[in-house]
């Protein structure tokens, strides 16, 4: 499995708007991925559409085939420039990455993107050119395991400017504290939400405006199989463990009865850890050759609170994220190590799981799962399901 590109990307709106005036859009297909990032003028819905306007045409027109010159040239004719400040309308930065990890960057009006490698900041030399009477910054770079990019709209280098900071950050500034980001955390998903904290915290949580940072890091594909609950014909189990015992990726059981059958079925020995047991959060327990073991439903319910909360919010906000419990460390696999989840679930239904006002064939479980494939989705994860 070549490496995989972690993408990720979190906003703040502008104080007492509903909509951000920036946008990100991005695909993976057969040949890599193309990301575009906008940031449209001024802010509230005028720019939220602008910036889409811009992210859904360069998306749309490189994804099926056409040229950056007619890509940029086809934006920037688009949307035309404000009267008044002789500005255009969205600034945007369009960046491809082959299935061989080379990189192409187009920006315009932006700031400059960071580039981390082998723990360092890279400087990048850029070539000038004017499309569509627009002057176009473009690079190229061969990006290696390890290797991130962060782009941030002028809202990140803005924060804090007359609160707590009087002139914002500069743009060293926030590179250095990127680049530490960068080296201690593998997610792209957990360098935004820290990053995009701190620019609230700077703007004093009234943001003086839209706010938004994305990252790119190439990864090693980390594999895990999750396998959530029994299959409903027990002649199986013996299938189930047989796919447990093959794996060579990090395995996590999320349910006690699963559990119970790994044991029997793999001649293991469960052993649960009482003093992880919270208020809310029941136990684990460790099997050897497991990762993770955990409950079943209460511990994934919980688990979906917080990847929707890191998804939404800022990563200070999950206080319990680095606690141990079956919970918090379900949470951390999952959004900071795991790049692909297998989820194998089982399609037996528990009674004490099945919601009255659900049809007999879809209950808690199932939906906790769906919901929770949305939102790994969202952070960038590759998801996958096999039913039992």
């Amino acid at each position: 499995m070549n490496n995989f590109v972690d993408i990720n990307y979190k906003s703040l709106n502008k104080y007492t708007e509903e909509l951000c005036g920036d946008k990100v859009e991005y695909i993976y297909d057969d040949d890599g991925c193309i990301i575009v990032m906008s940031d449209g003028l001024g802010s509230g819905v005028k720019a939220n559409i602008l910036a889409t306007m811009t992210t859904k045409i360069a998306v749309t027109m490189l994804k099926n085939g056409a040229s950056i010159d007619d890509t940029i040239e086809t934006v920037i004719n688009t949307l035309p420039e404000c009267k008044v400040r002789k500005l255009a309308y969205s600034t945007f930065t369009i960046i491809k990455i082959d299935k061989n990890n080379n990189a192409y960057i187009a920006e315009y009006d932006n700031p400059p993107y960071f580039y981390y490698s082998h723990k360092r900041i890279i400087p990048i030399e850029k070539t000038e050119r004017i499309i569509g009477n627009k002057k176009i910054y473009e690079s190229n770079i061969q990006l290696e395991e390890g290797d991130t990019l962060c782009i941030v709209s002028d809202g990140a280098i803005h924060a804090g400017i007359g609160q707590m900071l009087n002139l914002g950050w500069s743009w060293n500034d926030v590179s250095e504290y990127l680049k530490d980001l960068s080296n201690v955390n593998k997610s792209a998903q957990i360098i935004n939400g820290n990053f995009i904290g701190v620019c609230n915290n700077l703007y004093n949580n009234e943001p003086g405006d839209d706010t938004t940072i994305l990252t790119i890091k190439i990864r090693r594909p980390e594999v895990i199989d999750l396998f959530i609950g029994p299959p409903a014909d027990t002649t199986l189990d013996k299938k189930l463990a047989q796919i447990m015992k093959e794996s060579e990726n990090m395995k996590i059981i999320c349910g006690g009865t699963t559990a119970l059958i790994a044991e029997r079925e793999l001649g293991k020995e469960l052993q649960v850890d009482m003093d992880s047991m919270k208020e809310d959060i029941p136990p684990m327990a460790y099997m050897e050759g497991f990762d993770l073991v955990t409950e079943g439903v209460l511990t994934l319910g919980k688990t979906l609170e917080n990847v929707k909360k890191l998804n939404m919010a800022c990563f200070e906000n999950i206080i319990e994220y680095n606690d141990y419990d079956g919970c918090s460390l379900l949470t951390r696999m999952l959004t900071d190590i795991g790049t692909h989840i297998n989820f194998y679930v089982g399609r037996a239904v528990n009674p004490a799981h099945q919601n009255p006002n659900f049809p007999l064939g879809y209950n808690i479980k199932q939906n906790i799962v769906d919901n929770l494939m949305t939102e790994l989705k969202k952070a960038g994860k590759k998801t996958n399901i096999i039913y039992l």
